[in-house]
């Protein structure tokens, strides 16, 4: 019952707060500011993005007609002194010059470009590129070899990993299972220590201004350490839930005076300026394999396994932060058992490449088993596919450690939030778990 006010308490004073509902309503904005507005300006480039005009002296005449103009650039030829080319595009009558100097060898090089203002970088990629592959035919055609019959032997090799179990075979994505769980994990990385950290700020806050003095007189510590962490936890459930639930009403909202099609017209005009500058690759083979990436993964159990860890991981660490919270008078003096304790949820980013190189490795499964990095290299492992015992182990063992550590925590926090105007150090602590 008395946890049950505590948990009441901490919840309505920090969804109350003028910085919550700040934040919790902005933050939405910005996501759908991110959604929406590389559409705008991509939509609108017109308006502040002419087409260019760009001259090319080619001392070599190798590369005359090779740079072909597009909607977005303009290539002139022209047969005229460089110095003099540099003072037109100063006079604003060519955006640039791509001058190929001449050279003693067969095939140059090299190419400058020069202009006034900064010439975009997908231009600069389009003519290194374009020179490359001139001078690569040239260099096959002056040894004898049909560059054709190099391009007709170059082949992709595509090697598929197959994953067997007891019922079925599936194909898997290394690279993207790396990239999934490394995301979730900076999710939770940063979720863990942003709302941890917020329970640490209010036990200080609390002692600093002697609340917890008559808290402590008719609550037991276990009981207000419990509630202090259910509380806060609640109150980022309801900041989530309140962000994605305006980010899509906004995103709906905006949607209404940019229609879809607009949207999506942001990646056709990307699209466009790309296979305009490289090799068109096959849509349908890049779209198949887009599902099969989607059908390789099991979203259900990698949702159910970030959700646990993440809410064990969570009460974990706002149990020690609480106690370290109750140690302190300050915030300053909570760095020197802050960064120790950060390091722990660091380990498994750290070795996060050898975790996806050998998920089934002594590390990988001891750093996903430990409480204290579980949370972070589980959901490292989850994508690649974890035995069902081992996550059952990995959880006990988390939400077991978070019970035997908010107990541990309570008791530093009985004789620690009394203590003002004394330093503690980690030897004091552990005297406090004793006593």
């Amino acid at each position: 019952m008395k946890i049950g006010i505590i948990i009441k308490r901490e919840y309505l004073t920090r969804v109350k707060k003028r910085s919550f509902l700040i934040i919790t309503f902005l933050a939405p904005l910005f996501f759908a500011a991110l959604m929406f507005l590389p559409a705008l300006l991509t939509l609108n480039s017109e308006k502040f993005d002419e087409k260019k005009t760009i001259a090319v002296c080619d001392e070599s005449k190798m590369f005359v007609g090779k740079f072909e103009s597009t909607d977005f650039n303009t290539f002139i030829y022209i047969d005229d002194d460089i110095t003099d080319l540099k003072l037109r595009v100063k006079d604003g009558e060519y955006d640039g010059v791509v001058y190929i100097p001449g050279t003693s060898l067969n095939i140059p090089v090299n190419a400058e470009i020069y202009s006034v203002k900064q010439i975009p970088m997908t231009l600069v990629s389009y003519i290194r590129s374009t020179m490359k592959t001139t001078v690569e035919h040239e260099k096959l055609m002056a040894s004898g070899i049909d560059p054709d019959i190099v391009k007709a032997a170059t082949t992709a090799i595509n090697v598929q990993s197959i994953r067997m179990s007891d019922d079925e075979e599936k194909e898997t994505f290394d690279e993207f299972e790396l990239m999934l769980g490394i995301f979730l994990c900076m999710i939770i990385y940063f979720v863990i220590f942003l709302f941890s950290q917020q329970v640490m700020r209010g036990v200080i806050e609390e002692k600093t201004n002697r609340i917890i003095e008559v808290i402590v007189s008719s609550v037991k510590p276990f009981e207000l350490m419990m509630g202090k962490i259910i509380g806060i936890a609640l109150v980022g459930l309801t900041q989530f839930l309140l962000w994605a639930v305006l980010t899509l009403a906004i995103s709906g909202v905006a949607s209404t005076f940019l229609p879809a099609q607009d949207v999506f017209s942001t990646g056709t005009v990307m699209a466009e300026q790309i296979e305009e500058m490289s090799e068109v690759t096959d849509s349908q083979a890049t779209l198949q394999m887009v599902f099969d990436i989607v059908n390789s993964i099991n979203f259900k159990a990698i949702l159910w396994c970030f959700l646990l860890y993440f809410i064990g991981g969570y009460f974990l660490y706002s149990a020690i932060f609480a106690a370290i919270g109750a140690a302190v008078d300050n915030e300053t003096d909570t760095q020197q058992f802050v960064t120790p304790i950060s390091l722990l949820l660091i380990i498994p980013m750290v070795c996060s490449g050898l975790i996806a190189s050998a998920p089934d490795s002594p590390l990988a499964i001891w750093l996903s088993i430990i409480p204290f990095t579980s949370p972070l290299g589980m959901i490292l492992r989850i994508p690649f596919g974890v035995p069902i015992w081992q996550v059952v182990v990995s959880l006990s063992a988390l939400y077991v450690t978070f019970i035997i550590f908010t107990w541990l925590a309570s008791k530093v926090y009985r004789t620690g939030i009394l203590m003002y105007g004394k330093k503690v150090s980690w030897k004091e602590i552990f005297k406090w778990i004793k006593y």
